[in-house]
């Protein structure tokens, strides 16, 4: 049995920022779907011709339809993010990445005749850029930065 039949009707204001926001930059997938799924059901558009348009569910477009009300939201592109989601903060930032190169590129200890991945972790700690940190995870982070280090 199908559910209430939801209705858009965009403001010309809103409509223009919708348009801005498809047309400018490199923006999330879900974020523009969203944008566009807004356009097309402004413009009249059924959704099974939505979801061919834009290859995504009939549930996706009547969740975007029901969740979209436009005085309970404050600016319309808002409503475009997503919601936070849960799960565990990023603990090593770009802020401790550039550490790690630092200490990576600089001299050895002495006595030693190049930085391990041990040396780096307890030197991080030293520091106190973080409060522990495993080698492992000073492996990724060199990993990710495109210096050669051999």
């Amino acid at each position: 049995m199908p559910g209430k039949r939801i209705i858009i009707k965009l403001g010309q204001d809103e409509q223009q920022v919708l348009e801005r926001y498809v047309r400018q930059g490199q923006k999330p997938a879900r974020a523009m779907n969203r944008a566009r799924i807004l356009l097309l059901s402004n413009a009249g558009m059924k959704v099974n011709e939505i979801a061919k348009v834009l290859r995504v569910s009939q549930a996706t477009i009547a969740n975007v339809r029901k969740k979209y009300q436009p005085k309970a939201q404050g600016h319309i592109v808002d409503f475009l993010q997503d919601a936070p989601r849960s799960g565990r903060p990023i603990t090593l930032d770009s802020s401790v990445e550039a550490k790690v190169s630092m200490i990576a590129c600089s001299a050895p200890p002495e006595g030693c005749a190049r930085w391990t991945l041990h040396l780096i972790a307890d030197r991080l700690v030293q520091l106190d850029v973080v409060e522990t940190i495993s080698h492992e995870s000073v492996r990724s982070l060199l990993k990710k930065t495109n210096s050669n280090l051999g």
